[in-house]
């Protein structure tokens, strides 16, 4: 174990937020912080990190062992590039690399054994910065810098001209550059946009040490976490796997709590019984004080129930009725200075489209949105609203526009007239206010609490045209989940940015890549979307091998252009020539009927891959432990080991044939969908 936590207790005042909490973490974990905002999620990690002492228990580290910790607020950063403060994140190299220029003139001034000294010393220490990885050190931050969204002009300019949330991912970048023995990231995701968190996840999975980390992003911590650890009711519960296995195994948990609490009071209840009917009866009476004593020894260690999730339902508003078409672009053109953002751009969405806008940090996504929104002027062409069609856009620095001395129940208030207490109670709780929270100020509520106050009142009564930036940064699952129900069940349109890749797999029926100025429209959901990039990047590495093969002549030639543009086109699904809303449609529908069916056929590839590493692994296992000698001496363990290495022999080739049939069929799918 790198890291042991034990029956730690920490309380505010009187209020208790962890009582007895404890967890072990290996050297190569992946333990995922999880619990409802106010638990004391952050509260731990401080407490691991050193910055905050517990009441009870104890924090012990493995001798040598470093910590690095990533918080949730911003450090103040300034008079060093972004390249060069990412660096100080590796001063032990850049010392050392300083050392070695310096001792490389002092041996140029010296001789004999003064010089053979310094030779010796140099050795050493160009060595040690070899080991360090010194000849790389730049090449990585720059690399990192680049996965966490940075562009290569920003490397040399100075820190402090960013904002809190660039100084967030520098931050996150010099921890990563430190590589630290257990690195601890409160909500890493936050600041980063779709491409960033992919990238940050790959990073994560092949990072050397101990991984802990607090995060609302569910896919964020299926892609990393060996086991969840859950604050509920002042107690840390860990289970193993992923958010999803943690799901199924609390699901069972709690059902088996339930059916042993059950279990228990039916035998208080039958005991009791006995006792009530025989207690003054002298021949009865030694067996009823036995039974009472029993029902005492059963209250004692009776199963607390479960605490079940809070499922608010509520039915949101709807937005009034408008035209088919909600709002579209004609030739709209967008620049801040010299830098063209969007040169005769034209869009066209309609109601009931929820669009999720993905795409590299820095392409544009964010002025799309607000552009869309009406809350960014366009510079040349024309924004078209639908008939009946008014929009509401919703950012993080909106949150700023809360009144801070009005309660959470008085900000719904006073934009719901006519409604009742009940309603605007019923909206708070939705978003999970309940009981005294509604009375609180807006000046004391939590980020997070503030995010969903802010998202409430925007759906009070909203706007047929949504626009949403960010909307669950700083929102826990639970406030996750309520908006997303929300946004399921909204009849409108929808236009959102988020880094939360659940959220866009459960709401967004078209995706919009924005990239090199211009956009790419993608008539289905995210995954059909991912698998469509994934087939364009076979394609498109199969023409440069084939285009590679071929003379300079046949490349450049008119035809073989024509033809390649127009195979773009059929491949991609754009259209050539004008076509009606209703055949766009058809034939997203086509094109996702042809991905559902490879989707199932490339699950089951992953289940068989699975099955197929698992029974390899036992086959290795099993042959190793029969070249052992005392293998054999355990008469009934060798004959189950036996039948099981035959029954392996049997199934691998079993599996092995299935895996080949599979990917054929994805193949033959793939192609179909081409032809």
């Amino acid at each position: 174990m790198i890291l042991s936590v034990d029956n730690l207790t920490k309380t505010f005042g009187s209020r208790v937020l962890f009582s007895g909490a404890s967890l072990r973490v290996g050297v190569r974990d992946r333990v995922a912080l999880i619990g409802p905002n106010g638990v004391g999620k952050t509260t731990l990690f401080e407490v691991i990190a050193g910055r905050q002492d517990a009441d009870e228990g104890t924090v012990t580290v493995a001798r040598g062992a470093v910590i690095g910790y990533l918080e949730q607020e911003a450090i103040e950063m300034s008079g060093r590039t972004v390249l060069d403060e990412a660096l100080t994140a590796a001063s032990h190299v850049t010392s050392l690399e300083h050392r070695l220029r310096l001792l490389e003139e002092e041996v140029s001034g010296t001789e004999g054994e003064e010089q053979e000294r310094l030779l010796a010393e140099y050795g050493r220490a160009q060595e040690r910065f070899e080991d360090l990885g010194g000849y790389t050190v730049e090449a990585e931050a720059r690399s990192v810098l680049g996965g966490l969204g940075f562009a290569e002009g920003d490397l040399a300019r100075d820190a402090g001209e960013f904002s809190g949330g660039w100084l967030m991912r520098l931050a996150l970048a010099k921890l990563l550059l430190m590589r630290p023995d257990i690195l601890l990231l409160d909500e890493p995701t936050n600041h980063l946009d779709l491409e960033s968190v992919t990238w940050l996840e790959g990073f994560l999975r092949g990072y050397d040490g101990a991984l802990l980390l607090i995060s609302h992003d569910r896919a964020f911590i299926n892609g990393l976490a060996t086991c969840v650890a859950e604050i509920e009711n002042r107690r840390v519960t860990v289970y193993t796997g992923d958010y999803e296995s943690y799901e199924r195994q609390r699901a069972f948990a709690i059902e088996q709590r339930k059916k042993q609490r059950e279990a228990q009071l039916k035998e208080i209840a039958h005991m009791q019984a006995f006792v009530d009917r025989f207690r003054y009866k002298a021949s009865k009476a030694t067996a009823a004080q036995d039974r009472v004593r029993r029902i005492e020894k059963i209250r004692a260690e009776l199963v607390e129930a479960p605490l079940e999730r809070k499922t608010v339902k509520f039915r949101f508003a709807q937005p009034p009725r408008t035209g088919d078409m909600v709002v579209s672009f004609e030739g709209v053109s967008k620049a801040y200075g010299d830098l063209v953002v969007y040169e005769g751009l034209d869009l066209s969405l309609y109601r009931g489209d929820k669009v999720a806008l993905v795409g590299p940090n820095g392409a544009g996504k964010s002025t799309l949105l607000r552009m869309l929104a009406g809350v960014l002027p366009i510079d040349e062409g024309r924004r078209r609203l639908g008939a009946g069609v008014e929009t509401a856009y919703f950012a993080q620095h909106q949150v700023q526009s809360l009144t801070p001395d009005a309660t959470a129940f008085q900000t719904i208030d006073r934009v719901a007239p006519g409604w009742t207490q009940g309603e605007v109670r019923g909206l708070l709780g939705a978003f999970l206010f309940e009981g005294d929270d509604v009375d609180k100020r807006v000046r004391v509520l939590s980020g997070g609490e503030r995010g969903r106050l802010a998202l409430a009142k925007m759906l009070v009564k909203p706007a047929p045209l949504l626009c949403l930036d960010e909307p669950t940064n700083h929102l826990d699952i639970a406030s996750s989940d309520v908006l997303e129900q929300a946004l399921l069940r909204f009849a409108g349109t929808i236009v959102l940015i988020t880094h939360d890749r659940h959220l866009i797999r459960s709401v967004a029926n078209k995706i919009v890549e924005v990239g090199e100025g211009g956009i790419t429209v993608t008539e289905g959901d995210y995954g059909y979307w991912l698998w469509k990039r994934e087939e364009q990047a076979r394609k498109d590495a199969e023409k440069a091998e084939a285009g590679a093969k071929r003379s300079a002549p046949l490349t450049g030639s008119p035809a073989a252009s024509a033809h390649g543009t127009l195979s773009d086109a059929i491949a991609t699904g754009q259209t050539v020539g004008p076509k009606t809303r209703e055949q766009k449609r058809a034939e997203a529908e086509a094109r996702n009927s042809t991905f559902r069916a490879t989707k199932v056929c490339r699950e089951r590839l992953a289940r068989v891959e699975d099955e197929l590493a698992s029974a390899q692994a036992r086959y290795d296992e099993l042959v190793a432990k029969m070249a052992e000698t005392e293998f054999y001496s355990d008469r009934d363990s060798f004959e189950s080991a036996l039948s099981e290495f035959t029954g392996l022999k049997r199934k691998i080739p079993v599996l092995e044939e299935e895996w080949i049939q599979v990917s054929e069929e994805i193949v033959r799918l793939a192609s179909d969908q081409e032809s």
